[in-house]
């Protein structure tokens, strides 16, 4: 099994969430470019290296940054 994250749908519409696109279509955050689609977003993502975009470890750097404040924020709740 491989350790990389994948970045899912999932992922790229959290982000999108933070900062909605106010047009059709769906941004990458990390370059501000817009797709039509989430399937082409995620396509774009994960072949970013490829294109000279580092798009894919931002969004990797993300999700490891809510899995950080999800752990903490779990810590944090009182147990009942």
């Amino acid at each position: 099994g491989s350790n990389r994250a994948s970045i899912t749908a999932r992922d790229i519409l959290a982000a999108c969430e933070q900062q909605p696109v106010p047009w059709r279509g769906y941004q990458c955050m990390s370059c501000c470019r817009i797709f039509p689609t989430l399937w082409s977003v995620k396509t774009h993502i994960q072949h970013s290296s490829q294109e000279g975009y580092s798009c894919r470890v931002y969004y990797c750097r993300l999700k490891a940054l809510w899995e950080k404040e999800h752990k903490q924020q779990a810590a944090a709740a009182p147990r009942g």
